[in-house]
């Protein structure tokens, strides 16, 4: 029986020969493509092959290779032949030696996972044949492979046959300087006649046509419009000039009707590797700025429109914040802000008009600000796939009333329905550059008028006195190759995802990872960026998984945004982001990556999971109980689940003290600490895991933040780890503790939203989709979230038993007096961190020459003492203080603690702890004499020296 094997990326093959359904050749320039070493037939001496052949000699190859070419798809392997499908070709190609010594290094760097790989060309040796751009252009257009054969004289077999990845020619062709600058515009505009103007990057496209719909409605605000489209061909300027855009020009869209307002979708003739033929799909614009419901349909939209501007938006500038190291962020789900909020009408619930009403829940945001948070933090706002618009199609959990804390019936109800309800966090991309519909209230879901609404909230976030930050997501898509999610793949297959080196989509991140090294995928992600400040007046940028983005990739962003900061809102563009190592990117392997202690060379600021750590005890075990940390009772209040020596035990809170230390003083790898085992030791000669402790250079490098909305809230982290006697008063304290460690240092702290009020998710692990019964939020304090049942088993199941036996439990259930205790501890956090410019010294120097933690002759676990001295510079940086202590005792019980540093110095508990709410704190003593410290058990003090 014959073996039929299209050529493709992904569809189930037989591997009988090496390369089939796989894409391993790279084309790299206009006349080379790579060959991976590890396809040559067993015989092949490959250093032989990768040596440069001597010019005048005739030398004979054990194997010979070709570039198949197929207009239309269909080049196949059947029994052993090659059939080249309707119209194809093969061309010759020549092997030229190793892709090291063709391109030379500086190329390599580009493409550092071509190492190894051959050189093949498609001029002859000694360049007698030229290869013009015009046919390249074509060659795009349809299916390529390379085939390897043995020579003629040993029977010129197939031994191997793959498609081509083309990525590398598309950015060496079509991606130029225009593809930096944005002088090339992309998506729909408004020119200066008011005639759209559309464009396209489609360069492997066979043909692209624009369908439009006139809708009338010049806002863009109408609804889906019924009929049949206006078809438009769009144009393209010759090869030799051509920069991959299809476009339709003004006069072509009046001379058919299309004016402000009309929706369009672009119809893409295109060779799709995963179906093996030329495919007709019709597709939304990636670089649409507004959208029908559900995303059927891009709209062309004028957002100068002043019926577009609400007033509040125009009027509310954006604050200032002077400086970065000083930031309090505070992060938040949009839905999560008002789905539970009982004083918000019903139909505005969950959506961006929420935030413009006098309701709890501002009333909440505004009392934050008013203490110190200065940065609203919203996860995913752009158009995402997983939540239907429509309001008819969303569908609602039943859940059961009479389920108990531990019952399985609530998640039960919620998996049933999790796809199509209201919830979702939103990392799952479709348009980067449109407001996501689900949050606008019904009937103000298409094009314009979402973009009315998101302004609206911005303004109305403004007005609390609160820039505002979007969380990005550019390391993946929510779909790719053909699905219905998919937009970019479905224009320019093969190019914007990052493929492995047999072709297929990375997925590490798990979803389709985005390749933003390449040339348009950059662009996309800055012109994006860039879209939301000029638009929307955002004042910065969370990304997520920001280690999967190039260095350069984010120094050109940070550029583009800075021709536009002033402008837009009138201050630098603040910038932060997830800086994990991890993935095919991991060690620089493709890049020099935006990680941690890279990406505050730009002074972009990462998560610093290492004071989270230190604080939870977080660790990879399956029991969630164990290890604690210094803020849940490791050593100093042990809950029965650790098996480990005391010793054990007594040198891991060690090590935990030293980052929570470490994070107080800005993360700072050169910061100097007197750390465990009586050594002085540099931040980054202290080891997490197989990295440095502290990689900051600059205070601002680091995130501080002890929870976020990945894994369990606070105080579900406390409820595993505290011994389950403890009383709830005793778990307030060490609530507040825990996010002192974080708001209390040198660095931006970052709160989760909640965290405050004692926030729970009933212990769900990643609620992304576990639907409003177990991520809303009660700003009035009457419901923590508590005991909402079994969390979702998909991600929690491992921990149902030990999750059951906790959840029951009606003590750890807080009363609203319980949560207004918690709420104005914590609000007194904040009011300390602003009570001083010496909490935000903003620089390396300052740290180092003011900040300590004055050490001597004792031995209290988990104790913390930091000194930041303002008497130990030439500046007086607060004129009404000399100094401050931040005292963090962890332990149940009162410490006292003399320090010889501190004797004849007068410190006194902050006015601020005197006046506030936590009454325990206001027995806290300095003796001036002895430089004693006495602490109450779980207890932060602040103390100033005037």
């Amino acid at each position: 029986m014959a073996i039929v094997v299209p050529v493709h990326h992904d569809a189930p093959v037989r591997h009988e020969l090496p390369g089939v359904g796989e894409a391993r050749a790279y084309w790299v320039d206009e006349t080379t493509l790579a060959w991976p070493a590890d396809l040559l037939p067993a015989m092949v001496d490959v250093g032989a092959l990768s040596a440069p052949p001597t010019e005048g000699a005739t030398t004979r190859t054990p194997v010979t290779f070709g570039l198949v070419t197929s207009p239309e798809g269909g080049a196949r392997i059947v029994d052993g032949i090659l059939d080249r499908g309707p119209g194809g070709t093969e061309i010759p190609l020549s092997i030229v030696g190793s892709l090291e010594d063709l391109l030379g290094e500086e190329a390599m760097a580009a493409h550092p996972a071509l190492r190894g790989y051959l050189a093949l060309s498609l001029e002859d040796e000694f360049g007698g044949r030229s290869v013009e751009r015009e046919d390249i252009t074509l060659l795009l257009t349809g299916q390529l492979a390379v085939v390897q054969r043995t020579s003629a004289s040993t029977g010129g077999w197939i031994t191997a046959f793959t498609g081509v990845q083309t990525w590398p020619l598309l950015d060496r062709l079509y991606a130029g300087a225009a593809a930096r600058d944005g002088s090339a515009p992309l998506g729909a505009g408004i020119g200066p006649d008011g005639a759209p103007t559309f464009a396209l990057w489609a360069p492997t496209a066979v043909d692209v046509v624009l369908l439009a719909w006139p809708t009338g409605d010049p806002t863009g605000s109408a609804p889906l419009a019924e009929g049949d489209p206006v078809r438009v061909p769009a144009g393209r300027a010759d090869a030799e000039s051509w920069d991959g855009r299809w476009e339709v020009g003004g006069p072509a869209a009046t001379a058919a009707g299309i004016d402000a307002g009309a929706q369009y979708l672009w119809e893409v003739s295109v060779y799709v590797p995963s179906t093996g033929k030329v495919e007709t799909n019709l597709v939304t614009d990636p670089y649409s700025r507004a959208l029908t419901v559900d995303s059927r349909r891009s709209v062309v939209v004028d957002l100068g429109q002043r019926a577009l501007k609400p007033s509040n938006w125009r009027e509310n500038l954006s604050p200032v914040v002077a400086n970065d190291a000083a930031r309090a962020i505070y992060e938040l789900h949009v839905r999560d802000f008002s789905a539970a909020d009982g004083s918000v009408p019903e139909e505005l619930r969950g959506t961006y008009a929420a935030f413009s009403l006098a309701s709890a829940g501002t009333r909440h945001l505004r009392s934050l600000a008013a203490a110190g948070i200065d940065t609203l933090h919203l996860l995913p706002t752009f158009d995402f796939c997983s939540v239907p618009e429509e309001r008819a199609a969303q569908s609602v959990p039943e859940i059961p009333a009479d389920a108990s804390a531990a019952s399985r019936r609530p998640q039960a109800a919620i998996t049933a329905v999790a796809d199509q309800d209201a919830y979702n966090w939103g990392y799952d991309p479709w348009h980067w550059l449109a407001p996501e519909g689900s949050y606008a209230r019904a009937g103000r879901q298409d094009g314009g008028a979402r973009v009315y609404e998101f302004r609206e909230m911005v303004g109305a976030i403004h007005g609390m006195g609160l820039q505002v930050v979007l969380d990005q997501v550019f390391n993946h898509t929510g779909a790719s190759g053909q699905d219905p999610h998919s937009v970019l793949d479905r224009i320019v297959p093969g190019y914007y995802h990052r493929l492995d080196a047999a072709g297929n989509v990375e997925m590490s991140t798990c979803c389709n990872n985005i390749a933003t090294e390449h040339r348009m995928a950059e662009r996309l992600m800055i012109d994006a960026c860039v879209s939301w400040v000029v638009d929307y007046r955002v004042d910065g940028f969370r990304f997520d998984l920001m280690g999967y983005h190039s260095l350069a990739t984010m120094t050109h962003l940070q550029e583009a945004l800075a021709e536009v900061a002033d402008d837009a809102v009138g201050h630098c563009i603040y910038l932060y982001g997830e800086g994990w190592n991890m993935g095919e990117v991991a060690n620089n392997a493709l890049f020099t990556q935006a990680k941690q202690g890279q990406a505050g060379l730009l002074g972009i600021g990462t998560f610093n999971d290492r004071v989270r750590d230190a604080v939870h005890g977080r660790s990879d075990d399956t029991d969630p109980r164990v290890p604690q940390g210094l803020g849940n009772g490791e050593l100093t209040d042990p809950n029965g689940y650790d098996d480990r020596s005391e010793e054990t035990k007594r040198n891991d809170l060690a090590w935990r003290t030293d980052l929570v230390r470490l994070a107080l003083a800005g993360n700072l790898r050169d910061f100097e600490l007197h750390a465990a085992g009586a050594q002085w030791v540099r931040g980054e000669e202290i080891s997490y895991g197989d990295q440095p402790a502290a990689y900051g250079y600059a205070p601002t490098d680091a995130i501080n933040y002890v929870d976020a909305h990945d894994d369990e809230t606070l105080f579900d982290r406390l409820a595993y780890k505290l011994p389950l006697g403890t009383s709830m008063a005793e778990r307030i304290r060490m609530n507040t503790l825990c996010l002192a460690t974080v708001t209390l240092g040198q660095s931006p702290c970052f709160w989760a939203a909640g965290t405050e009020l004692l926030r729970s998710k009933s212990l769900d692990t990643d609620s992304y989709n576990s639907g409003d019964h177990f991520n809303a939020i009660d700003w009035t304090g009457q419901d923590n979230g508590w005991g909402r049942g079994l969390p979702p088993a998909a991600r929690n199941f491992d921990a149902w038993v030990v999750q059951a036996g906790i959840l029951m439990r009606e003590d750890l259930r807080p009363s609203a007096q319980d949560i207004a205790t918690a709420r104005a501890q914590a609000l007194d956090l904040l009011r300390l961190r602003r009570s001083s410019h010496l909490f935000s010294l903003g620089s390396a120097a300052l740290i180092r020459e003011r900040v300590s933690f004055p050490s001597g002759d004792f031995d209290t676990p988990g104790l913390v003492i930091m000194l930041i001295d303002d008497g130990a510079g030439a500046s007086d940086i607060d004129p009404d203080l000399d100094g401050l202590l931040v005292v963090i005792n962890p332990a149940p019980g009162t410490v006292e603690q003399r320090v010889d540093a501190l004797v004849d110095r007068y410190f006194e508990l902050s006015d601020i702890q005197m006046e506030g709410a936590d009454p325990i704190v206001k027995d806290t003593r300095f003796d001036a004499g002895t430089g004693t410290i006495t602490i109450p058990g779980r207890t932060v003090a602040v103390l100033y020296e005037r």
